[in-house]
């Protein structure tokens, strides 16, 4: 989006050499003042003059860290963005709206939305920004009104302004995120295969994120420098069922690995028994000796052995 934001040229000069000037100024104006009731001038109008002059000046005066700016304003016309860190002297005629460029954290509070499939979850995000726009942060959307606190007319500290900006961001980063959530389903029971998934997506869903923040951020002149999600979890009126479906699902999984390895130890047995010709069985025998082994492996419990000293037949 094209940018109307561009350097201050207007007059500006270093502050030490205008507070020298001003100081000449205040000198030259008492001298002539105390020249005049000696009677060594005839008129005081200069020394009058300087002295307004003097009073008026120090309203010029600017001081600028590293990473902050002033917006310019000459009547409420907008006459360039200030960046030059230091003391300085601009144009008093000027009035000045000063902003800070430096990266600032956000973390919101966790919002409950629905995921692809429906279900609803808490999630949270934090966020890095910073401003990269003056004149669309001060002109395009509504700062001064919320810095204010709705009068619009009240002078704003930098502070004010930078949490209307702030709460600009919130707004926006809530509206980015359920819209980031509903687009994939919360984890891999869910999806469909291959889907990516908001609890293993990691820095695919991020991307993402970061991009429809900006997306979304790109008239306000504010930019997401990162954006992670920092809390993944169900709402808390389905956690409780979501928690037996998992711990189902787990038991499934270990069934299956406990199963294919009982069914590898049973051929193992019978092709040793085979192999070493100790016991010769036929299928009726191999059969109840298979579902005991199954037993007997498969059970949560340990098995109670039962000697049988009799024959096999």
């Amino acid at each position: 989006m094209e940018t109307k934001e561009f350097e201050f040229k207007g007059l500006a000069m270093n502050g030490f050499v205008a507070l020298f000037v001003e100081l000449v100024i205040i000198a030259l104006s008492v001298w002539g003042m105390v020249a005049f009731g000696k009677g060594q001038i005839d008129t005081p109008i200069l020394s009058v003059l300087g002295l307004l002059l003097a009073c008026i000046l120090p309203i010029g005066f600017r001081k600028l860290e590293p990473n902050e700016a002033m917006v310019m304003l000459f009547f409420g016309n907008y006459r360039g963005t200030f960046t030059k860190t230091g003391f300085h002297w601009v144009n008093f005629l000027m009035t000045s709206k000063k902003v800070s460029l430096r990266a600032r954290n956000l973390n919101p509070d966790n919002i409950k939305v629905n995921d692809k499939t429906g279900n609803p979850i808490m999630i949270g995000q934090i966020l890095v920004w910073r401003l990269k726009d003056t004149y669309k942060a001060m002109f395009e959307i509504d700062s001064q009104t919320m810095a204010s606190g709705g009068s619009g007319t009240a002078p704003v500290a930098v502070s004010s302004r930078m949490r209307a900006f702030e709460s600009f961001i919130q707004v926006q980063s809530d509206a980015a995120l359920r819209e980031v959530a509903g687009m994939y389903a919360y984890d891999e029971n869910e999806a469909e295969k291959d889907d990516l998934t908001l609890r293993a997506g990691g820095k695919e869903i991020n991307d993402v994120l970061l991009s429809k923040l900006n997306e979304r951020l790109a008239m306000s002149g504010l930019e997401v420098l990162e954006a992670r999600i920092n809390y993944l979890a169900y709402s808390p009126e389905i956690a409780a069922v979501m928690l037996r479906r998992q711990q189902a699902a787990a038991i499934i999984s270990a069934r299956e690995k406990i199963v294919e390895g009982a069914v590898s130890m049973v051929k193992m047995a019978l092709d040793k028994l085979k192999n070493d010709s100790v016991v010769e069985l036929d299928e009726e025998r191999k059969a109840a000796m298979v579902s005991n082994l199954m037993v007997v492996l498969c059970a949560d419990e340990s098995a109670q052995p039962v000697v049988n000293t009799g024959s096999l037949y």
